[in-house]
C-alpha cells in the first residue's frame, strides 16, 4: 500500500498502515512518512486528501515541541530526503506497547456507545444522565488493543492493560497519557477548541538519550487521532461539529454514496466537494491550534 516516494538508495520499507509508511534509514533510524491517504470505517479510501500528510506531520511537530517537559518523544530530526520533505520525520526506534492509549474528557464515539450500554467506559464507572458530548467529571484513561488493519480496536480495562504490558508499564502509560491530555486540552482551550478525546502510542527506547524510558511515538494530537470541537458551539445532547474527517464519514453513509458500510464491499471514490471540504477542515484545525498559516 505504500506510495512511491522515490527515496535514495539504502532506505528499506518496513510497514505501511492506513496513513503512514515506515522505512528504516541507512543509519538505523526510522523514517515516518505521512501519506495523503484517508481511512473511514476501517477502509483506506481510494481518494487521497491533498496536503493531509503534510498537515499531520507539521501539527505533530508543533505538539512535540509544546510537550517537552511532559514526556520524551521519538523525534530525532526533520532532515529527511527531499521527496518527502514536510511530510516525514526521522525517529528513534522504539519497542512499541501493544496498546492504544486513549484519553477521554468528553463523551463521544465508542465511549458513548459503551456508556449507554453499561454506564462505564473500559471499567471507569460514570454517573447517570450523561449525553452525547457531555463533559466527563474528569479525564479518563480508556485503553484499547491495536487491531490489524481492517479490524476494529477493542476497548479494554486498565487491569487487562496490566496483563498485556506489566504493572509498571501500565502505570506509566496511564500517567503519561493523562498528563499529555491535560496539557494539550489546556493549550487547545486557549485557542477556542475542546479536545474531546485523543489516542497516543508509546514505546520503550532501547538506545539513545532516552534508553529504557517510555517515549511518545507515532503522530500526536492531530485531527486523525483526536476529536477537536469548537468550544463556542459545544452543546451536549447531539454530535458536535468537529475538525476531522466527519465530512467523509457523513458522505459515505449518505444515500448519495450508494455504499453500504456493512456490505463488505470497498467504498467508492470521494467527490471533489467532499475532498475539498475535508482538506479545509484539516487546515483550519492546524491554523487554529498553531496560529500560523498553512502553506
Amino acid at each position: 500500500m505504500s506510495d512511491d516516494y522515490d527515496l535514495p538508495e539504502g532506505y528499506r520499507h518496513l510497514y505501511s498502515g492506513k496513513v503512514r509508511d515506515l522505512y528504516e534509514a541507512p543509519n538505523g533510524q526510522l523514517l515516518f512518512i505521512a501519506s495523503d491517504r484517508i481511512s473511514a470505517y476501517d477502509w483506506v479510501l481510494p481518494t487521497p486528501i491533498p496536503d493531509k500528510g503534510r498537515i499531520l506531520t507539521q501539527l505533530s511537530l508543533w505538539w512535540f515541541n509544546r510537550l517537552q517537559g511532559v514526556v520524551p518523544n521519538h523525534l530525532v530530526s526533520t532532515q529527511v530526503p527531499k521527496s518527502v520533505r514536510g511530510r516525514a520525520m526521522l525517529c528513534e526506534p522504539l519497542e512499541m506497547m501493544p496498546v492504544e492509549c486513549v484519553v477521554r474528557g468528553y463523551l463521544a464515539g465508542s465511549g458513548l456507545t459503551e456508556y449507554n450500554a453499561t454506564r462505564a467506559i473500559c471499567g471507569n464507572g460514570l454517573p447517570p444522565g450523561l449525553k452525547d458530548g457531555s463533559k466527563l467529571p474528569k479525564p479518563i484513561f480508556t485503553p484499547a488493543t491495536k487491531a490489524p488493519m481492517g479490524e476494529h480496536d477493542v476497548n479494554i480495562t486498565y487491569d487487562e492493560t496490566i496483563v498485556l504490558v506489566g504493572q509498571e508499564e501500565a502505570q506509566d502509560l496511564k500517567r503519561l497519557s493523562l498528563d499529555v491530555y491535560r496539557r494539550a486540552a489546556a493549550i487547545a482551550e486557549e485557542r477556542g477548541l475542546i479536545l474531546a478525546d485523543t489516542k497516543f502510542e508509546f514505546g520503550i527506547a532501547r538506545a539513545g538519550r532516552y534508553a529504557g524510558r517510555m517515549v511518545l511515538g507515532d503522530e500526536v494530537l492531530t485531527p486523525d487521532s483526536s476529536r477537536y470541537w469548537p468550544a463556542s458551539q459545544w452543546e451536549p445532547g447531539h454530535p458536535q461539529p468537529s475538525y476531522d474527517k466527519q465530512f467523509v464519514r457523513d458522505w459515505l453513509t449518505s444515500p448519495a454514496s450508494g455504499w453500504d458500510k456493512d456490505s463488505g464491499e470497498p467504498p467508492p471514490p470521494l467527490p471533489n466537494e467532499i475532498v475539498e471540504k475535508t482538506r479545509a477542515k484539516y487546515i483550519e484545525a492546524y491554523e487554529l491550534l498553531t496560529g500560523d498559516r498553512f502553506a
